[in-house]
């Protein structure tokens, strides 16, 4: 489960956006939806996570923020000495959904 701790301690805060970003940049691929949200690609790319903050809203018991994910992808090929097929970096943006819990600070994804 996904905890998002300093982000729920800096809910209210000028600095929420910012820890948000970072704790979200830090999960990386592994616990965020991104092979799921591919559109160019066939496979994510681990690195550098760009994100955005496109809403933040409190609700009965959660804190529902909607970000955008900039991340990059590559289309995979059969990885044969003779395989044509550039690895090359594509561009890929997802959208997401964190529920996060204001008494546990545990956080649901939801790939939009």
């Amino acid at each position: 489960m996904i905890r998002l701790t300093k982000s729920l301690n800096a809910w209210g805060t000028p600095d929420f956006e910012d820890v948000l970003k970072k704790e979200i940049a830090q999960l990386g691929g592994d616990q965020l939806p991104l092979q799921q949200g591919l559109s160019a690609s066939s496979y994510v790319v681990d690195g550098r996570l760009d994100v955005l903050i496109n809403s933040a809203t409190e609700e009965a018991g959660i804190i529902r923020v909607q970000t955008g994910i900039f991340y990059a992808g590559i289309i995979a090929g059969c990885s044969c000495t003779d395989d044509p097929t550039p690895v090359e970096e594509n561009s890929e943006y997802c959208e997401i959904r964190l529920d996060i819990d204001k008494a546990t600070a545990e956080t649901t994804v939801t790939l939009l």
